[in-house]
C-alpha cells in the first residue's frame, strides 16, 4: 500500500473547480516531486490531504487512513505549508518545546531537530529576528519533530539561499533513504529534477503526467539524439531516409526527435558517413513541465 494515496479527488469554490478528478500515490523510500502552474490546485490538494480543506468526492489518506483518523499525527505526517507562522515574540527553542508537549514527543527532540535544520546556535533567539531562511528551518524542524513516516513540504526552499537549497536537497534524500516518503511542492524545477525520484504534474487541477523521473521524462519513448559529421548534408540525407527528421543547431550538430542513438549510428554507417559525436539527450524538466501544461508558467 502507497503511503499517499489520493483518489479521484475533487474540490469546488462557487464557480471554480479548484481540483477535478485527482488520482496519483507517493511510496515509501522515494521523494516525489508535485508540480504545477500558479493555480493548479497544488495547495488546495495538499490541505485537502492534510484535513484543512474539505473534499468534495474521491479521498485523500495515509496508508489507507484519513489524516483525522492517525492516532498520532505529527508521528507519522510532518508537514510544511507555505503559510507557516510563529509566534514573533518566542524562541525557537520555546515554539518547537510547545509543539513537542502538545504532540507528545520527548523534549529531547527539540535539539536534535535544531541541530538538524541548521540552528541549534538561534535556537533561544525570538523568531522576530530570524531571517525567512532561518524561519524556513524551524519550520522543517517542527515537522521533523515527531520522526514522521511521511514528509510533506510546500516550496521548502522559500527563502533559502543557495547552500541552504542544498542542505535541503541532501535531507529530502536522507529522509527518503531512511524509508520515509516525501512529497514535495515546488516551482525551482531545475531542483527538483536533482532531487526526486517521481513527479507528479497537474494543471487546472487536472492530473497531466505522474510517474518516475525518467519515464515522465520520456527519454525511452521520445528518445532524442545529438549527432554531428564532417558531412552534415550527407548525413542528414541519411537520417531523412530513415524517416528521421534532422536539425542543425549553431555548432553544426544535428538534433535528431523520436530517434535512438543506435539507429541514427546504423543510418550513418549505411552511408558510409564517419560520426564525430553521437550522444543521448534527455529533455529537460522544463522542457516536459510546458509540454504536459500546455505552456503555463510554474
Amino acid at each position: 500500500m502507497a503511503a499517499i494515496e489520493i483518489e479521484g479527488v475533487s474540490k469546488r469554490f462557487g464557480a471554480v473547480e479548484a481540483v477535478s478528478g485527482l488520482s496519483f500515490e507517493v511510496s515509501a523510500g522515494r521523494v516525489t516531486g508535485f508540480l504545477g502552474p500558479n493555480g493548479a490546485g497544488k495547495s488546495t490538494t495538499l490541505q485537502m490531504l492534510l484535513g484543512l480543506v474539505g473534499i468534495d468526492s474521491g479521498s485523500a489518506s495515509f496508508g489507507g487512513r484519513r489524516y483525522e483518523q492517525l492516532e498520532r499525527p505529527s508521528a507519522q505526517v510532518g508537514a510544511v505549508l507555505e503559510d507557516a507562522s510563529f509566534h514573533p515574540g518566542r524562541s525557537g527553542r520555546n515554539h518547537l518545546r510547545v509543539l513537542a508537549a502538545a504532540g507528545g514527543h520527548p523534549e529531547g527532540r527539540v535539539d536534535e531537530v535544531l541541530d538538524q535544520v541548521g540552528i541549534a546556535d538561534a535556537g533561544d533567539r525570538r523568531v522576530k529576528g530570524y531571517s525567512m531562511g532561518m524561519r524556513q528551518r524551524l519550520a522543517i524542524a517542527a515537522a521533523l519533530l515527531g520522526d514522521p513516516e511521511v514528509l510533506i513540504l510546500d516550496e521548502p526552499a522559500n527563502g533559502l539561499d543557495p547552500p541552504g537549497i542544498r542542505w535541503m536537497r541532501d535531507l529530502l534524500r536522507a529522509e527518503a533513504a531512511r524509508g520515509r516518503a516525501v512529497l514535495v511542492s515546488s516551482h525551482l524545477l531545475s531542483e527538483v529534477a536533482q532531487s526526486v525520484d517521481d513527479v507528479v504534474v497537474i494543471s487546472h487541477g487536472e492530473l497531466r503526467g505522474a510517474g518516475p523521473l525518467g519515464e515522465v521524462l520520456g527519454s525511452a519513448d521520445a528518445p532524442v539524439t545529438r549527432v554531428r559529421a564532417k558531412d552534415a548534408q550527407g548525413l542528414a540525407a541519411a537520417l531523412a531516409k530513415h524517416g528521421f527528421e534532422s536539425k542543425a543547431d549553431a555548432s553544426g550538430a544535428l538534433t535528431v526527435q523520436d530517434a535512438p542513438s543506435e539507429a541514427v549510428g546504423e543510418a550513418a554507417a549505411e552511408a558510409g558517413i564517419a560520426l564525430s559525436e553521437l550522444v543521448a539527450v534527455s529533455r529537460s524538466l522544463e522542457e516536459v513541465f510546458f509540454e504536459l501544461t500546455g505552456g503555463e508558467a510554474e
